[in-house]
């Protein structure tokens, strides 16, 4: 009974391989403003190219919330799923209707819970609060190069899978 068990879960378990495997890639889209397209699937992956709004990928990969993804140009990598979409974005130029999709940052804040409208509410609550130093970080941009020497110099050693 265990060995018929065995053969049926080892069975069952070729036929969805089989499936996912012959389902191929899948197309995606960018949505986001600008992305980064990472060695490991890691936030803290060194950056093997940029990825603009609407620009094609192939997801060959899952793991988690990233994408194992191939540009047109052969280039690849991951990309977080949050900036990736099904829809075929069609860009067209010189229409002043166009929209763009968030930015990375303002994703992430979103998923936070935080937008304009919650910051100027907590401003209007918090009058007594001074949040130079807080607009001037938000201003401050590190670049992948700065973040890599960062993580060099501090002895940060990202494994696959984006684990430090």
């Amino acid at each position: 009974m265990k060995e018929r068990s065995q053969r049926w879960l080892s069975a069952s378990l070729l036929a969805v391989a089989t499936a996912v495997l012959a389902a191929g890639p899948v197309a995606m889209s960018v949505q986001v403003k600008n992305a980064q397209m990472r060695a490991t699937p890691s936030f803290l992956g060194a950056m093997v190219a940029p990825l603009n709004y609407g620009d094609r990928l192939q997801v060959v990969e899952q793991q988690g919330d990233w994408a194992k993804v191939t540009t047109p140009d052969g280039k690849t990598g991951w990309v977080h799923n949050s900036a990736l979409t099904k829809k075929k974005i069609a860009m067209s130029a010189g229409d002043a209707s166009a929209q763009t999709a968030a930015s990375t940052d303002e994703m992430a804040l979103a998923g936070k819970g935080f937008n304009a409208a919650v910051e100027a509410d907590f401003r209007a609550r918090n009058q007594q609060v001074d949040f130079t130093w807080v607009d001037r970080m938000e201003r401050l941009k590190v670049t992948p190069e700065q973040m890599e020497k960062f993580l060099k110099e501090g002895g940060i050693v990202v494994n696959e899978g984006g684990k430090p």
